[in-house]
């Protein structure tokens, strides 16, 4: 079976405080890092031959964990990171909501980013991202895994994106918890690429706000 196994980074300071990340360059806690560990044997169980991670440092350092699990090199790919998180970027849910109040209430009705200035949409995050997948899925050879290590909302909608899933079930899709993993593998009967799996853990669930596997923080 072919997969391409795709990953959240570990838990940081700013994902725990609710603080928008996007592109900012925050390091992983000493849960994150924990995280990361817990998951690394699942990872290496699934004995794969390829690892591949976003440039920001909260992924790099969650790779560079399963890479030492699996004796891996992280091979890195700067359209695997977040969400460009704009004027939005370090702010809590308080602050954004107080600092723009509009782009809050959209938020709130759904939209992943609402509108925040200089934030990235969802079109200018899956034109980056779903290439980048498909290139990895075509180098997998048949019958391997490749692990991919990014972020919450970029893996979201990416992966709607990727499957040929209508955009209008975004909202049905809950978001990734940090060091989640989800699993899409080739059709035995060759109808296409499938989810497996979604939101695996290996770790007791570390949630913070009820937004942070769903907005652009990373």
């Amino acid at each position: 079976m072919t997969r391409l196994v795709l990953v959240r980074h570990g838990q940081t300071a700013w994902n725990l405080e609710g603080r928008a990340q996007g592109h900012t360059d925050v390091g992983l806690d000493e849960t994150g890092l924990a995280q990361a560990e817990a998951l690394a044997p699942y990872v290496a169980a699934m004995a794969p031959t390829a690892l591949w991670s976003s440039d920001l440092t909260r992924a790099q350092q969650t790779a560079t964990v399963l890479a030492s699990a699996t004796g891996l090199d992280v091979r890195s790919d700067r359209r695997l990171r977040e969400f460009d998180a704009g004027e939005r970027a370090g702010l809590t849910t308080a602050e954004f909501a107080d600092t723009f109040p509009e782009a809050y209430a959209s938020w709130r009705e759904g939209h992943i980013t609402g509108h925040v200035p200089g934030a990235e949409t969802v079109a200018d995050v899956v034109a980056r991202m779903v290439p980048a997948l498909q290139e990895i899925w075509e180098s997998t050879p048949a019958g391997e895994t490749t692990v991919v290590v990014a972020h919450g909302a970029c893996l979201k909608v990416s992966l709607l994106a990727f499957l040929g899933w209508p955009d209008t079930l975004l909202g049905t899709l809950r978001g990734l918890d940090n060091c989640g993993w989800s699993v899409l593998e080739d059709d035995a009967h060759g109808r296409g690429i499938r989810l497996a799996s979604y939101n695996e853990t290996a770790h007791p669930a570390v949630h913070g706000p009820d937004f942070a596997s769903d907005a652009p923080v990373g």
